[in-house]
């Protein structure tokens, strides 16, 4: 099984097919602490990252805001007094690619290093 965290996000172009429940099932448990939702009809990744505090949160938010500019790929974050909650999916295509797997584990790689 290959490490996602090591992923490079691919251009996602509309009318790309999103991710088959099958496909999402196989990549889910790479990305074990995330869920997956369904808001508005779109599957999401999502997680809320527990930290100290306010501080730590946004420059837990920052290192996602860098890691998404590299990848060209942007997650929804809500940073909170202690807590982080991002969600990853592609808005081009309205769902899940491979992409949202990747940096979902890029983010559990800047939350545990």
């Amino acid at each position: 099984m290959t490490n996602l965290a090591f992923g490079k996000c691919v251009a996602c172009r509309g009318g790309e097919p999103t991710l088959t429940e099958a496909e999402i099932a196989e990549l889910h448990p790479q990305v074990p602490g995330w869920q997956v939702k369904e808001v508005d009809g779109i599957h999401r990744l999502e997680r809320v990252f527990k930290l100290k505090n306010f501080v730590e949160a946004i420059a837990f938010t920052n290192k996602i805001g860098v890691i998404s500019e590299e990848e060209d790929h942007h997650p929804l974050i809500i940073t909170e007094w202690g807590r982080v909650t991002v969600q990853w999916w592609s808005h081009k295509i309205r769902g899940l690619h491979n992409n949202d797997f990747i940096m979902a584990a890029k983010t559990d790689q800047l939350y545990g290093g």
